[in-house]
């Protein structure tokens, strides 16, 4: 497993950003913020321009650690047992904390929905379907035109078993009535370039990482996953529009502290995820990467509904989808 750590220092100075006063809680050396991705990747990305801002917040360094493997159950596994000390917390997207407890057969006891402690929800944001340019598909409907044609031959890659992007691919599949095939990789990253190079036909990416490729002509978009048209790809219809009434698959990056941390560090962390997902400058970040900011403040108890909602409704369905790593 390959690790790749990086010092954030602050590079951007943004008015205001100093901890709120009545949150008491202040680090006396650098924070680790554990990303479940290789460097890179769409998580990785936005990550790390969170990262910069909160270093501002908190007086000390970011550091981030890329634990990337298993469609980010690793690092979130990670996170589950790293010390309550308020000095490790995990940057995490739906899929590691929604949906891979149930691919992953993780015990109870390790179940990052049931046991990490929700700091705040960050943005939420929706896949694009990118195929390389001499795919002969330029839509929806001409992909599983040729996926009938030639059962099994079309491939897409993914960032790993069982997450958000695996799991658009496949209830695709389903809803199309085709036969595809997927490949696993260690993040979003390799697995954008095998689409590039040719191994596989597709891709179903995060927008940070797709959004450069597409816009130099190294991917041809194909379709967005969201219930909408995403205002960085206004050209691109979703998959419903083409063909797959009711399709929608979206997710959200959030911050999470391990069990057991004491109420001064995640008081601290919770105001600082609260301050900068309302951000002006972080709203801009969020655009340029093609994810969309947060309408309103959500609060952490609506946050935490969510996360129970959401690991519900996927237990019931993924294994409909007949997706299980053992």
């Amino acid at each position: 497993m390959k690790r790749r750590s990086l010092l954030l220092t602050p590079t951007l100075f943004v008015p205001g950003l100093a901890l709120a006063q009545d949150s008491a809680w202040r680090p006396s050396r650098p924070v680790t913020m554990i990303v479940p991705y290789a460097a890179g990747g769409g998580t990785d990305i936005v990550g790390r321009e969170f990262a910069q801002i909160l270093s501002q917040k908190l007086g000390q360094p970011v550091v981030v650690d890329n634990r990337g493997g298993a469609g980010g159950s690793i690092g979130t596994l990670q996170a589950v047992r790293s010390r309550p000390d308020g000095y490790t917390f995990l940057y995490a997207v739906s899929s590691n904390i929604v949906i891979n407890p149930h691919v992953y057969r993780t015990p109870e006891r390790d179940d990052p929905a049931r046991v990490l402690l929700p700091a705040g929800i960050v943005a939420n944001y929706q896949y694009i379907l990118v195929g390389n340019p001499r795919f002969p598909a330029t839509n929806l409907q001409e992909l599983i035109a040729l996926a009938k044609a030639q059962p099994g031959e079309i491939t897409f890659s993914h960032s790993g078993n069982g997450g958000n992007n695996h799991l658009a691919g496949k209830l695709l599949a389903r809803m199309a009535g085709i036969d595809i095939g997927d490949v696993a990789y260690r993040g979003t990253s390799p697995a954008l370039m095998d689409a590039v190079n040719g191994t596989v036909q597709f891709n179903i990416s995060s927008p940070p990482p797709a959004i450069p490729l597409v816009r130099e002509g190294q991917l041809r978009a194909i379709a967005v996953t969201g219930a909408r048209r995403s205002p960085t790809f206004p050209d691109v219809p979703t998959v419903a529009e083409q063909g797959l009434p009711g399709y929608n698959v979206t997710g959200w990056h959030g911050v999470f502290y391990p069990a057991g941390t004491s109420a001064e560090p995640l008081t601290a962390l919770r105001t600082a995820v609260a301050e900068i997902a309302a951000l002006p400058a972080f709203h801009d970040k969020l655009g340029r990467d093609g994810l969309e900011p947060l309408a309103a403040p959500v609060s952490i108890e609506a946050f935490a509904a969510q996360v129970r909602d959401e690991h519900a409704f996927w237990g019931r369905t993924i294994p409909e989808l007949g997706i299980r790593v053992e």
